[in-house]
């Protein structure tokens, strides 16, 4: 496991999900709801406060592994964040009891590897 090193206080977050975050948030529920309940989550998330928790109660709460540092989408995001490029909050959905990762898996493993007590900017619907 790798580490990032950044500097105390460095935000690599942007205030805003990027526009592309919601199709691609779309596209991932689609394979859990019908495209109704697809289209009102994304609506939601669209227009919900960006809120801070914990990399891993997110991943806790998820129950999804910490993809490994080698993974292709983690390493790129390691990299964009050792380049003080900034990241995309990551986009949640509780539903059916369950805390789906909507969009920003990659992301919020990528951050994990920094500190596992990072906040991390985040939509929850």
């Amino acid at each position: 496991m790798s580490t990032v090193k950044i500097e105390k206080g460095q935000a690599f977050w942007l205030a805003d999900p990027q526009e592309h975050d919601f199709p691609a948030a779309y596209d991932y529920l689609e394979l859990l709801f019908v495209p109704e309940e697809c289209k009102a989550f994304v609506d939601k998330l669209r227009g919900a406060t960006t809120i801070k928790k914990k990399s891993k109660d997110i991943l806790r709460a998820s129950a999804l592994p910490l993809l490994p540092d080698t993974n292709c989408h983690v390493k790129e995001n390691l990299r964009k964040i050792k380049k003080k490029e900034k990241l995309s909050p990551i986009l949640l959905v509780r539903a059916n009891g369950k805390l789906i990762i909507a969009d920003g898996y990659h992301r919020l493993c990528a951050s994990y590897y920094f500190t596992e007590d990072l906040d991390v900017p985040c939509r929850l619907v």
